[in-house]
Protein backbone atom coordinates (compact mmCIF):
# COMPACT_ATOMS: atom_id res chain seq x y z
CA UNK A 1 0.00 0.00 0.00
CA UNK A 2 1.42 3.37 -1.04
CA UNK A 3 1.41 6.25 1.44
CA UNK A 4 0.78 9.85 0.37
CA UNK A 5 1.29 12.97 2.45
CA UNK A 6 -0.89 15.96 1.54
CA UNK A 7 -0.22 19.43 2.91
CA UNK A 8 -3.29 21.62 2.70
CA UNK A 9 -5.54 18.55 2.86
CA UNK A 10 -8.45 20.53 4.31
CA UNK A 11 -8.65 22.78 1.24
CA UNK A 12 -10.64 22.26 -1.95
CA UNK A 13 -7.85 20.47 -3.82
CA UNK A 14 -6.71 18.54 -0.77
CA UNK A 15 -10.14 17.03 -0.23
CA UNK A 16 -10.54 15.97 -3.87
CA UNK A 17 -7.01 14.56 -3.95
CA UNK A 18 -7.53 12.62 -0.70
CA UNK A 19 -10.74 11.21 -2.18
CA UNK A 20 -8.92 10.13 -5.35
CA UNK A 21 -5.98 8.54 -3.54
CA UNK A 22 -8.20 6.63 -1.11
CA UNK A 23 -10.12 5.26 -4.10
CA UNK A 24 -6.79 4.09 -5.54
CA UNK A 25 -5.92 2.23 -2.34
CA UNK A 26 -3.45 4.66 -0.79
CA UNK A 27 -2.93 5.39 2.87
CA UNK A 28 -3.34 9.16 3.16
CA UNK A 29 -1.61 11.35 5.74
CA UNK A 30 -2.77 14.95 5.91
CA UNK A 31 -1.18 18.07 7.38
CA UNK A 32 -3.68 20.31 9.19
CA UNK A 33 -2.90 23.77 10.57
CA UNK A 34 -4.01 24.13 14.18
CA UNK A 35 -7.07 26.30 14.73
CA UNK A 36 -9.60 26.78 17.53
CA UNK A 37 -12.28 25.80 15.00
CA UNK A 38 -12.49 22.55 13.08
CA UNK A 39 -11.61 23.12 9.43
CA UNK A 40 -12.18 19.57 8.22
CA UNK A 41 -15.69 19.90 6.77
CA UNK A 42 -14.48 19.02 3.27
CA UNK A 43 -13.13 15.72 4.63
CA UNK A 44 -16.09 14.68 6.77
CA UNK A 45 -17.33 12.19 4.19
CA UNK A 46 -13.87 10.55 4.05
CA UNK A 47 -12.88 10.50 7.70
CA UNK A 48 -12.79 7.33 9.79
CA UNK A 49 -11.84 7.02 13.43
CA UNK A 50 -8.15 6.01 13.33
CA UNK A 51 -8.94 3.34 15.92
CA UNK A 52 -11.17 1.53 13.41
CA UNK A 53 -9.66 -1.37 11.54
CA UNK A 54 -8.77 -0.44 7.98
CA UNK A 55 -8.79 3.35 8.49
CA UNK A 56 -6.50 4.83 5.83
CA UNK A 57 -6.81 8.58 6.45
CA UNK A 58 -4.91 10.22 9.30
CA UNK A 59 -4.59 13.91 10.08
CA UNK A 60 -1.59 15.55 11.76
CA UNK A 61 -1.28 19.04 13.20
CA UNK A 62 1.54 21.00 11.65
CA UNK A 63 2.52 24.08 9.70
CA UNK A 64 4.77 24.77 6.72
CA UNK A 65 6.31 27.56 8.81
CA UNK A 66 7.76 24.89 11.16
CA UNK A 67 10.70 23.10 9.52
CA UNK A 68 11.42 20.78 12.46
CA UNK A 69 7.77 19.76 12.54
CA UNK A 70 7.87 18.96 8.82
CA UNK A 71 10.95 16.76 9.35
CA UNK A 72 9.26 14.88 12.17
CA UNK A 73 6.14 14.36 10.08
CA UNK A 74 8.12 12.92 7.17
CA UNK A 75 9.99 10.57 9.49
CA UNK A 76 6.73 9.48 11.08
CA UNK A 77 4.73 8.93 7.88
CA UNK A 78 7.53 7.84 5.46
CA UNK A 79 5.48 8.82 2.38
CA UNK A 80 5.96 7.46 -1.12
CA UNK A 81 4.45 10.64 -2.52
CA UNK A 82 4.22 14.18 -1.13
CA UNK A 83 1.62 16.58 -2.52
CA UNK A 84 2.36 20.14 -1.41
CA UNK A 85 -0.88 22.10 -1.66
CA UNK A 86 -0.71 24.28 1.47
CA UNK A 87 -0.57 28.03 0.80
CA UNK A 88 -2.05 31.42 1.51
CA UNK A 89 -3.82 31.17 -1.81
CA UNK A 90 -5.96 34.31 -2.07
CA UNK A 91 -4.39 36.74 -4.55
CA UNK A 92 -6.10 39.92 -3.28
CA UNK A 93 -5.25 39.07 0.35
CA UNK A 94 -1.59 38.64 -0.62
CA UNK A 95 -1.38 42.40 -1.25
CA UNK A 96 -2.57 43.00 2.32
CA UNK A 97 -0.33 40.30 3.83
CA UNK A 98 2.70 40.14 1.52
CA UNK A 99 5.30 39.06 4.08
CA UNK A 100 3.12 36.28 5.49
CA UNK A 101 2.24 35.13 1.97
CA UNK A 102 5.92 34.99 0.96
CA UNK A 103 6.83 33.01 4.08
CA UNK A 104 4.10 30.42 3.59
CA UNK A 105 4.05 30.13 -0.19
CA UNK A 106 7.75 30.46 -1.06
CA UNK A 107 9.78 29.67 2.06
CA UNK A 108 7.25 27.08 3.21
CA UNK A 109 7.93 25.14 0.02
CA UNK A 110 11.67 25.43 0.57
CA UNK A 111 11.31 24.12 4.13
CA UNK A 112 9.39 21.09 2.91
CA UNK A 113 11.81 20.36 0.08
CA UNK A 114 14.79 20.53 2.43
CA UNK A 115 13.05 18.32 4.98
CA UNK A 116 12.25 15.82 2.22
CA UNK A 117 15.83 15.87 0.91
CA UNK A 118 17.15 15.09 4.38
CA UNK A 119 14.54 12.39 4.89
CA UNK A 120 15.43 10.67 1.61
CA UNK A 121 19.15 10.89 2.38
CA UNK A 122 18.68 9.46 5.87
CA UNK A 123 16.28 6.63 5.00
CA UNK A 124 17.33 5.78 1.45
CA UNK A 125 13.65 5.58 0.58
CA UNK A 126 12.76 7.54 -2.57
CA UNK A 127 9.80 9.88 -2.25
CA UNK A 128 8.15 11.81 -5.05
CA UNK A 129 7.19 15.46 -4.65
CA UNK A 130 4.43 17.55 -6.24
CA UNK A 131 4.41 21.35 -5.99
CA UNK A 132 1.16 23.18 -6.63
CA UNK A 133 2.01 26.03 -8.98
CA UNK A 134 -0.44 28.60 -10.30
CA UNK A 135 -1.36 30.30 -13.55
CA UNK A 136 -0.97 33.58 -11.64
CA UNK A 137 2.79 33.12 -12.13
CA UNK A 138 2.30 34.11 -15.78
CA UNK A 139 0.66 37.39 -14.79
CA UNK A 140 0.83 39.79 -17.71
CA UNK A 141 2.41 37.31 -20.16
CA UNK A 142 0.17 37.11 -23.25
CA UNK A 143 -2.05 34.03 -23.70
CA UNK A 144 -2.04 31.19 -24.38
CA UNK A 145 0.46 30.34 -21.64
CA UNK A 146 2.43 27.08 -21.70
CA UNK A 147 5.43 25.56 -19.91
CA UNK A 148 7.76 27.69 -22.06
CA UNK A 149 6.00 31.02 -21.39
CA UNK A 150 8.15 33.38 -19.27
CA UNK A 151 6.72 34.21 -15.85
CA UNK A 152 5.66 37.78 -15.11
CA UNK A 153 3.97 37.65 -11.67
CA UNK A 154 1.70 40.55 -10.68
CA UNK A 155 1.02 39.87 -6.97
CA UNK A 156 2.93 38.80 -3.84
CA UNK A 157 1.13 35.45 -4.11
CA UNK A 158 2.31 34.96 -7.69
CA UNK A 159 5.86 36.00 -6.84
CA UNK A 160 5.86 33.46 -4.01
CA UNK A 161 4.63 30.74 -6.36
CA UNK A 162 7.37 31.57 -8.87
CA UNK A 163 9.96 31.17 -6.10
CA UNK A 164 8.38 27.86 -5.04
CA UNK A 165 8.47 26.69 -8.66
CA UNK A 166 12.19 27.38 -9.03
CA UNK A 167 12.99 25.91 -5.61
CA UNK A 168 11.36 22.72 -6.86
CA UNK A 169 13.32 22.75 -10.11
CA UNK A 170 16.52 23.43 -8.17
CA UNK A 171 16.04 20.49 -5.81
CA UNK A 172 15.26 18.26 -8.77
CA UNK A 173 18.43 19.29 -10.58
CA UNK A 174 20.77 19.64 -7.59
CA UNK A 175 19.75 16.62 -5.51
CA UNK A 176 17.97 14.33 -7.95
CA UNK A 177 14.61 14.53 -6.18
CA UNK A 178 11.65 13.33 -8.19
CA UNK A 179 9.96 16.73 -8.03
CA UNK A 180 7.24 18.06 -10.33
CA UNK A 181 5.54 21.42 -10.72
CA UNK A 182 1.91 21.48 -11.73
CA UNK A 183 1.07 24.91 -13.15
CA UNK A 184 -2.67 24.78 -12.58
CA UNK A 185 -5.02 27.32 -14.06
CA UNK A 186 -8.14 28.31 -12.12
CA UNK A 187 -10.02 25.27 -10.90
CA UNK A 188 -13.30 25.45 -9.04
CA UNK A 189 -15.97 23.31 -7.40
CA UNK A 190 -18.76 23.47 -4.83
CA UNK A 191 -15.96 23.06 -2.25
CA UNK A 192 -14.25 26.30 -3.31
CA UNK A 193 -13.75 28.87 -0.54
CA UNK A 194 -16.48 31.50 -0.32
CA UNK A 195 -14.11 34.46 -0.85
CA UNK A 196 -13.00 33.29 -4.32
CA UNK A 197 -14.91 34.98 -7.11
CA UNK A 198 -16.58 31.90 -8.63
CA UNK A 199 -17.89 30.67 -5.30
CA UNK A 200 -18.74 34.20 -4.24
CA UNK A 201 -20.95 34.39 -7.33
CA UNK A 202 -22.58 30.96 -7.00
CA UNK A 203 -23.30 31.52 -3.31
CA UNK A 204 -24.84 34.93 -4.03
CA UNK A 205 -26.98 33.47 -6.81
CA UNK A 206 -28.50 30.95 -4.40
CA UNK A 207 -29.08 33.51 -1.67
CA UNK A 208 -30.55 36.10 -4.06
CA UNK A 209 -32.87 33.51 -5.61
CA UNK A 210 -34.06 32.51 -2.12
CA UNK A 211 -34.53 36.12 -1.01
CA UNK A 212 -31.69 36.10 1.53
CA UNK A 213 -29.73 38.95 -0.08
CA UNK A 214 -30.16 41.38 -2.95
CA UNK A 215 -26.73 42.63 -4.05
CA UNK A 216 -23.36 41.16 -4.95
CA UNK A 217 -20.26 43.38 -4.97
CA UNK A 218 -17.29 42.45 -7.17
CA UNK A 219 -14.13 43.99 -8.60
CA UNK A 220 -12.87 43.63 -12.17
CA UNK A 221 -15.60 42.08 -14.33
CA UNK A 222 -13.47 42.07 -17.48
CA UNK A 223 -10.73 39.75 -16.19
CA UNK A 224 -10.57 36.53 -18.20
CA UNK A 225 -9.68 33.19 -16.66
CA UNK A 226 -9.35 29.56 -17.76
CA UNK A 227 -11.77 27.80 -15.40
CA UNK A 228 -11.89 24.03 -14.90
CA UNK A 229 -13.16 21.52 -12.34
CA UNK A 230 -10.91 20.81 -9.34
CA UNK A 231 -11.85 17.12 -9.38
CA UNK A 232 -10.32 16.83 -12.86
CA UNK A 233 -7.16 18.69 -11.89
CA UNK A 234 -6.18 16.46 -8.94
CA UNK A 235 -6.10 13.54 -11.39
CA UNK A 236 -3.39 15.42 -13.30
CA UNK A 237 -1.41 15.89 -10.06
CA UNK A 238 -1.44 12.16 -9.42
CA UNK A 239 -0.47 11.32 -13.00
CA UNK A 240 2.60 13.57 -12.79
CA UNK A 241 4.02 11.47 -9.97
CA UNK A 242 3.42 8.19 -11.84
CA UNK A 243 5.76 9.07 -14.72
CA UNK A 244 9.25 7.65 -15.26
CA UNK A 245 10.83 11.11 -15.12
CA UNK A 246 9.87 14.26 -13.19
CA UNK A 247 8.79 17.31 -15.18
CA UNK A 248 6.58 20.41 -15.10
CA UNK A 249 3.12 20.62 -16.65
CA UNK A 250 0.46 23.22 -17.37
CA UNK A 251 -3.02 21.97 -16.46
CA UNK A 252 -5.88 23.91 -18.06
CA UNK A 253 -8.95 23.64 -20.29
CA UNK A 254 -7.59 25.84 -23.09
CA UNK A 255 -10.66 28.10 -22.98
CA UNK A 256 -11.08 31.40 -21.14
CA UNK A 257 -14.13 33.32 -19.99
CA UNK A 258 -14.55 36.71 -18.36
CA UNK A 259 -16.08 37.28 -14.95
CA UNK A 260 -19.03 38.78 -16.85
CA UNK A 261 -19.41 35.48 -18.71
CA UNK A 262 -19.44 33.63 -15.40
CA UNK A 263 -22.10 35.98 -14.04
CA UNK A 264 -24.20 35.51 -17.17
CA UNK A 265 -24.06 31.73 -16.88
CA UNK A 266 -24.59 31.57 -13.11
CA UNK A 267 -27.51 33.98 -12.83
CA UNK A 268 -28.99 32.69 -16.08
CA UNK A 269 -29.08 29.16 -14.64
CA UNK A 270 -31.79 30.30 -12.20
CA UNK A 271 -33.48 32.74 -14.63
CA UNK A 272 -32.09 35.93 -13.10
CA UNK A 273 -30.43 38.91 -14.80
CA UNK A 274 -27.09 39.58 -13.09
CA UNK A 275 -27.25 43.27 -14.01
CA UNK A 276 -30.10 43.71 -11.52
CA UNK A 277 -27.97 42.49 -8.62
CA UNK A 278 -24.25 43.04 -9.26
CA UNK A 279 -22.33 46.22 -8.46
CA UNK A 280 -18.60 46.91 -8.64
CA UNK A 281 -16.59 47.97 -5.60
CA UNK A 282 -13.06 49.37 -6.09
CA UNK A 283 -11.97 47.76 -2.82
CA UNK A 284 -11.93 44.43 -4.65
CA UNK A 285 -9.60 45.63 -7.40
CA UNK A 286 -5.97 44.52 -7.26
CA UNK A 287 -3.14 47.08 -7.28
CA UNK A 288 -1.79 45.21 -10.34
CA UNK A 289 -4.37 43.36 -12.42
CA UNK A 290 -3.97 40.17 -14.43
CA UNK A 291 -6.17 40.59 -17.48
CA UNK A 292 -6.13 37.31 -19.37
CA UNK A 293 -5.03 33.78 -18.45
CA UNK A 294 -5.60 30.88 -20.83
CA UNK A 295 -3.58 27.69 -20.62
CA UNK A 296 -2.08 25.44 -23.26
CA UNK A 297 -2.19 21.96 -21.68
CA UNK A 298 -1.14 20.06 -24.81
CA UNK A 299 1.94 18.66 -23.00
CA UNK A 300 -0.22 17.23 -20.20
CA UNK A 301 -2.49 15.64 -22.80
CA UNK A 302 0.43 14.20 -24.76
CA UNK A 303 2.57 12.93 -21.86
CA UNK A 304 0.08 12.32 -19.06
CA UNK A 305 -2.92 11.38 -21.18
CA UNK A 306 -4.91 13.99 -19.23
CA UNK A 307 -7.84 16.03 -20.55
CA UNK A 308 -10.58 17.88 -18.64
CA UNK A 309 -13.97 16.19 -18.46
CA UNK A 310 -16.21 18.97 -17.06
CA UNK A 311 -17.20 21.87 -19.34
CA UNK A 312 -17.44 25.48 -18.22
CA UNK A 313 -21.25 25.39 -18.38
CA UNK A 314 -21.44 22.15 -16.38
CA UNK A 315 -19.06 23.56 -13.77
CA UNK A 316 -21.11 26.72 -13.29
CA UNK A 317 -24.35 24.74 -13.03
CA UNK A 318 -22.77 22.33 -10.53
CA UNK A 319 -21.68 25.17 -8.28
CA UNK A 320 -24.95 27.10 -8.52
CA UNK A 321 -27.03 23.97 -7.82
CA UNK A 322 -24.96 23.19 -4.72
CA UNK A 323 -25.28 26.73 -3.40
CA UNK A 324 -29.00 26.81 -4.18
CA UNK A 325 -29.41 23.80 -1.90
CA UNK A 326 -27.35 25.50 0.83
CA UNK A 327 -29.48 28.64 0.49
CA UNK A 328 -32.68 26.60 0.84
CA UNK A 329 -31.36 25.07 4.05
CA UNK A 330 -30.31 28.48 5.36
CA UNK A 331 -33.73 29.93 4.61
CA UNK A 332 -35.45 27.09 6.44
CA UNK A 333 -33.24 27.64 9.50
CA UNK A 334 -33.82 31.39 9.48
CA UNK A 335 -37.59 30.97 9.14
CA UNK A 336 -37.49 28.73 12.21
CA UNK A 337 -35.45 31.14 14.29
CA UNK A 338 -32.00 29.60 13.89
CA UNK A 339 -28.74 31.07 12.63
CA UNK A 340 -27.39 29.02 9.71
CA UNK A 341 -23.83 30.04 10.54
CA UNK A 342 -23.51 29.01 14.17
CA UNK A 343 -26.37 26.52 14.50
CA UNK A 344 -27.99 28.47 17.35
CA UNK A 345 -30.93 30.82 17.72
CA UNK A 346 -30.69 34.00 15.71
CA UNK A 347 -30.31 37.16 17.75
Amino acid sequence: MKTALITGITGQDGSYLAELLLQKGYRVEGLVRRSSNFATQRLDHLYQDPHEHGARLRLHYGDVADSSGLSRLLDQTRPDEVYHLAAQSHVRVSFDQPEYTADVVATGTLRLLEALRRHVDATGKPSRFYQAGSSEMFGSAPPPQSETTPFHPRSPYAVGKVAAHWYTVNYREAYGLFACNGILFNHESPRRGETFVTRKISRAVGRIKMGLQDKLYLGNLDAKRDWGFAGDYVEAMWRMLQQDKPDDYVVATGESRSVRDYLEAAFGHVDLDWRDHVETDPRYLRPAEVDHLEGDASKAERVLGWTPTVTFEALVNMMVDADMERARRDKTLIENGFSPRVGGYAT
